[in-house]
């Protein structure tokens, strides 16, 4: 019997996949596509996925086959970069969608994970020992756990009966890779004019004179799994800009919906949702892809507990308190955005309003912050170190290297700046490193691997941060100098120690 079968071969089913594998997981991905698609539904990397890739030793894969652009737009609002940002990726990656599951699948080879193309998820049952999994060519597979990854449309949350409220489509826009004949100063002076009414209007040049055209649809289709013909996309761009920019030869065309839903439960006994299975939106913002690798990202390592049995009581279902409320929070930033992009008077006015806000620093960085899910909090517990606790720990730069290069194993981390802390007795799930500063008052290098926001000193140590423990997807759960107070969140989050410390 397979430890974890997923349903589901993209981005976040495959980072998952990745994710089991670290910790000894047997797993198997199911993709009911016989090969990977070329559509690019997503283009970008925000800041907190990248550094999940680095924390991974992934990101050099990646950096060399995107460009970086900017941060500080906001439903099409753009403004300078907010300072003070306590990332070291304060941009996003421009990476085509199918690019980034390329190079996911690569890493998944490489640690042995099997996807299985053309093989389609078409029945489940489950009881209290494991998941029996039907496919549609009628064989049968079993598993301890099963993780539904497998889209907005998804098969396995139907076959739970796991409800997904929100609000249907309203409008549509077709999409397409076309190559067009216009002259590129011509495309470029006719989507500045069409986009100061039609937001969601664009012709991105991916060269070769291929572009990825959008317009806004003549209302919505009533089967949505059916693509667009080109003459369905030309209409549109000649109805909003006067001309079709020459478009022909398309490589591939879709359409996407404003539909917003949230499943009501991620879990359902020994499956769980995670990923566009779990929650869709309007993709303002590029957030879609990048939501759900942070989903398999949370969910990896806590899956593996409970399969290697030393998960502590609720750590799985901590997945979900965790991870839902902040789909919530993607979904009413998108709809915000939605409204905002329309041309009617009132959200124009809005809009306006906000343009101005958004000269603000502080409301650039708050913005900032919740697209790119640098400003996520978990609920952890208080204690001290209150202001570290739940949020996810920026690369640092330490004595020897910095943090992220010490997590590529996907484990725990008691980041020791005392030399005195131990966790000894869970050395099988948690990495201890010591930093100390030395008492002659030499810093950590100062070697641009870390953020100049205090967080590597150069000072003597005295606005070093404390040591913390660290969860083994980044976030801090404990932040001190005492072993006593250290003991609680370990075995909260690490189980059970194999020793008394």
């Amino acid at each position: 019997m397979t430890d974890v079968i997923i349903a589901g071969g993209g981005p976040t089913g495959v980072l998952l996949a990745c994710e089991l594998r670290l910790q000894g997981v047997s797993v198997v991905v199911l993709e009911k596509d016989a090969e990977p698609t070329r559509v690019v539904r997503g283009l970008g990397l925000h800041a907190r996925t990248l550094e999940i890739l680095d924390q991974r030793g992934l990101l050099d894969r990646f950096l060399p086959l995107g460009k970086q652009y900017p941060v500080g737009s906001f439903a099409g609002i753009t403004k300078p970069a907010p300072t003070g940002l306590d990332t070291t990726h304060p941009y996003v990656l421009g990476v085509p969608q199918p690019v980034t599951e390329r190079l996911l699948r690569e890493r998944a080879a490489e640690l042995g994970v099997e996807v299985r193309y053309g093989h389609e998820v078409a029945g489940l049952s489950q009881d209290d020992d494991g998941v029996r999994v039907e496919l549609a060519d009628g064989t049968h597979l079993a598993a301890r756990y099963l993780v539904g990854c497998d889209g907005g449309r998804s098969t396995v949350r139907r076959l739970l009966g796991i409800g997904f409220p929100g609000e249907p489509s309203r409008q549509e826009t077709l999409l397409g890779e076309v190559r067009l004949t216009a002259p590129p100063a011509t495309i470029e002076a006719v989507v500045a004019e069409v986009r100061e009414t039609h937001k969601n209007f664009g012709a991105i040049p991916l060269g070769d004179d291929l572009y990825r055209v959008g317009a806004p649809a003549d209302g919505v289709a009533e089967d949505r799994t059916v693509p667009p013909t080109l003459d369905d996309l030309r209409e549109q761009v000649r109805a909003v800009a006067g001309t079709d920019l020459g478009m022909h030869s398309p490589r591939w065309l879709s359409r996407f919906g404003d539909a917003t839903r949230l499943a009501e439960r991620y879990r359902d006994g020994r499956v769980l949702l995670a990923g566009d299975a779990a929650h869709v939106h309007p993709p303002y913002g590029g957030q879609g892809l990048n939501l759900g690798v942070q989903d398999a990202f949370n969910l990896g390592w806590k899956l593996a507990a409970e399969v290697h049995g030393w998960a502590p009581a609720g750590l799985l279902d901590s997945y979900a308190a965790e991870r839902r409320p902040v789909a919530a929070a993607v979904l009413d930033n998108t709809r915000a955005q939605t409204v905002l992009l329309s041309p009617e008077p009132g959200p124009q006015a809005v809009r306006r309003l906000l343009a101005e806000l958004m000269a603000l620093d502080d409301v650039r960085r708050l913005l900032v912050e919740k697209v790119t899910a640098t400003g996520i909090r978990y609920d952890v517990g208080g204690g001290p170190g209150y202001e570290l606790l739940g949020r996810r720990m920026p690369d640092v730069a330490l004595r020897d290297g910095r943090l992220y290069e010490r997590m590529h194993a996907g484990r725990g981390l008691l980041l020791d700046r005392t030399g005195a802390l131990s966790a000894g007795g869970w050395a099988d799930r948690v990495d201890r490193v010591v930093d100390v500063v030395p008492p002659d008052g030499g810093g950590a290098p100062d070697d641009g691997s870390a953020p100049d926001d205090g967080s590597a000193p150069d000072d003597g140590g005295a606005s070093a941060p404390p040591s913390v423990l660290l969860r083994p997807d980044g976030h801090v759960v404990w932040a001190g100098t005492d072993q006593a107070d250290l003991l609680g969140p370990l075995n909260r989050w690490f189980g059970t120690g194999s020793a008394a410390v």
